[in-house]
């Protein structure tokens, strides 16, 4: 099977990993001018990011607390994501359930090798077979394209902006002498704005890798109007999910195929969805030929 190739995609991407590396030059530059000793500092955020990396699988299980299944206890979900694999020519994962009327899915690991694929129980109620298999084969496409990985190499040098900004924070406030202060305000803003900048590149890389997935279930089952029926099932009945059950999941929102947000929720302003609408759109530009 031949790999999806979205070339107006790709481009999109790599223009954003290269907006991405402008900026985080940049921010090292005005670093070492200022006399940062970022030294230390990298190899600190390194050893933060790559246990999170490391550890993704179990952090997002416990996180959302889904348990891992055998396949005496989900037979017919074991097959089906199997044969899917089987298709997507990537290791079997593990499979967990999530305990939670809001229908949804996940995928996480740091690699194909150490994957595990997560369906809650109330996109299991909503769906049809057709389109739990399409919404699988979604997951399993972000599993095959490495998008934990991805994300976080491009969040490596948004969070040290984070920590550089906390820091010029801290020593504004609590230790700077008189004739650093201005020199610590200008590191302060300079990583605020980095951070800001690069905070959003990753939400619009995040975007970009959410459309590769959707392309890369309708290659994996060949049924790319499974996968719309199932947004749209899935938007729908989002609605009537209550505010306190959407609250009690929107940690997960980053790793769900649809974000599940209430109503004044703060991450529906920097999205790392795009809207279902344009989702759709693409979906169907696909299914003409299937």
């Amino acid at each position: 099977m031949t790999w999806i190739r979205d070339t107006g995609l790709r481009v999109r991407m790599w223009f954003t990993w290269f907006l991405l590396a402008l900026v985080y030059l940049a921010f090292l530059t005005i670093l070492s001018a200022y006399g940062v000793g970022y030294t230390y500092l990298i190899p600190i955020v390194f050893l933060f990011l790559f246990a999170q990396y490391y550890f993704s699988d179990k952090i997002v299980l416990m996180a959302s607390r889904a348990k891992i299944v055998s396949e005496s206890e989900a037979p017919e979900l074991y097959e089906m994501v199997r044969r899917l694999t089987t298709n997507a020519n990537i290791p079997m994962p593990r499979i967990a359930i999530m305990e939670t009327s809001v229908p949804n899915a996940f995928a996480t690991g740091r690699n194909p090798k150490n994957a595990v694929v997560a369906v809650t129980t109330g996109l299991l109620r909503t769906l049809n077979r057709d389109e739990v298999e399409a919404v699988i084969g979604h997951e399993l496409s972000h599993v095959k394209n490495k998008d934990v990985r991805t994300i976080t190499i491009a969040s490596f040098l948004s969070t040290v902006a984070f920590f550089v900004m906390r820091w010029a924070m801290f020593a504004g406030m609590f230790g700077g002498r008189r004739e650093n202060s201005s020199s610590t305000v200008i590191i302060f803003i300079v990583s605020a704005i980095v951070w800001f900048i690069s905070f959003l590149l990753i939400r619009a890389l995040s975007r970009y890798r959410e459309y590769a997935a959707d392309a890369g279930s309708a290659l994996i089952t060949g049924k790319p109007d499974a996968l719309i029926s199932a947004l749209k099932k899935i938007s729908g009945r989002m609605e009537f999910v209550s505010n306190d059950e959407k609250k009690s999941v929107e940690g997960m929102n980053a790793f769900f195929i649809i974000p599940a947000l209430s109503k004044h929720s703060f991450l529906s302003l920097f999205s790392t969805h795009p809207p279902i609408e344009k989702r759709i759109e693409r979906l169907e530009k696909m299914s003409v030929g299937y």
